[in-house]
């Protein structure tokens, strides 16, 4: 018999297939944990041509068992899978770290599929509230995207109470990462202390609301980011003529000079860059080149030269 949980697993995953995919071949990112175990075992009910990707991060002893078990339980579901390691380095912390290597072996592994990834509604909470206390606008408290090709995630409506009781109304064996547990990452705090303390304090239905503010934000963020993509369109070549999008609302403007600078290389431009060369269309006043990118034998700047912006190389 299918209990309640498992019910709104498959049908969570039916329904994001109906909105975002034609219902071909699909990777899933399988850690072995409950909510990427119930996402897989779901995919596979659903009918999903479903193949697993493992990445082990080799990050603790024993992880290459765990990678393994994993990819078994998923071969068991119906699936095909695979184990990817991968060495986990550079800078932003392990998190960071781990995360760009987790998302490359994915890129990697997936073949021209989508991947779907595991995420709960809880995750889209926390991830509402570190980005209230971040300050990083907008677009990060709107959260993750359902779709975001080639990333799907099914399950964003979905409570991580409710996978791990579909995993164990499937009799399917969970493993419970010690990260997830581990007050060293900020996550991690908002997970076990910040979020119950405000279920406390504001009464329950917290981790619903924030996942709410996140849908409404991304519509706006959408309707924002359309009308500065159509600022972008008028523009006749590589250059942002200032003319442009000078009347345009700030939170306008400013996603144009952001895009504007991603359509010329660079790729994540920071609050910072972006404010900066805001200010060369809204507050001229004969500043200096501005500095957004480059690498060891240049420097990437933005300059305003006769009521046009242009991104141009300058010799270290």
């Amino acid at each position: 018999m299918t209990g309640p949980a498992e019910r709104a697993v498959i049908g969570a995953i039916r329904g994001f297939v109906s909105a975002h995919l034609d219902g071909g071949p699909v990777c899933v990112a399988l850690s072995g944990g409950a909510d990427s175990l119930a996402l897989t075992a779901g995919a596979a009910r659903a009918g999903l041509d479903v193949h697993a990707i493992v990445v082990d991060h080799c990050l603790q002893t024993g992880s290459d068992v765990v990678a393994e078990t994993a990819a078994a339980t998923a071969r068991r579901l119906g699936a095909t899978a695979e184990v990817r390691r991968v060495t986990v380095d550079g800078g932003g912390g392990l998190e960071a770290a781990a995360r760009t290597a987790r998302y490359t072996a994915l890129r990697a592994g997936r073949d021209g599929r989508p991947v779907l990834l595991g995420h709960t509604l809880d995750d889209q909470a926390e991830t509402v509230l570190l980005g209230l206390g971040r300050g990083s606008g907008g677009r990060s408290l709107a959260g993750m995207r359902p779709w975001s090709a080639p990333w799907g995630r099914p399950l964003l409506g979905i409570r991580r109470a409710q996978t791990a009781a579909a995993c164990a109304g499937w009799g399917l064996p969970v493993w419970d990462d010690p990260h997830n547990d581990d007050p060293r990452f900020t996550r991690v705090r908002v997970r076990t202390e910040v979020l119950p303390l405000l279920e406390d304090v504001l009464a329950s239905g917290v981790a619903e609301a924030l996942a709410r503010t996140a849908d409404q934000l991304t519509a706006d963020s959408d309707a924002l980011d359309g009308f500065a993509e159509s600022l972008l369109d008028r523009q006749a070549d590589e250059g942002l003529a200032v003319g442009g999008i000078a009347d345009a609302p700030p939170a306008v403007r400013t996603r144009a000079v952001r895009f504007w600078l991603q359509r010329r290389g660079i790729e994540t431009p920071s609050h910072r860059i972006v404010t900066a060369v805001d200010a060369l269309v809204s507050d001229w006043r004969g500043q200096g080149p501005i500095a957004v990118g480059g690498d060891d034998e240049a420097r990437l700047v933005v300059t305003r030269r006769a009521g046009v912006l242009v991104v141009e190389r300058a010799a270290r």
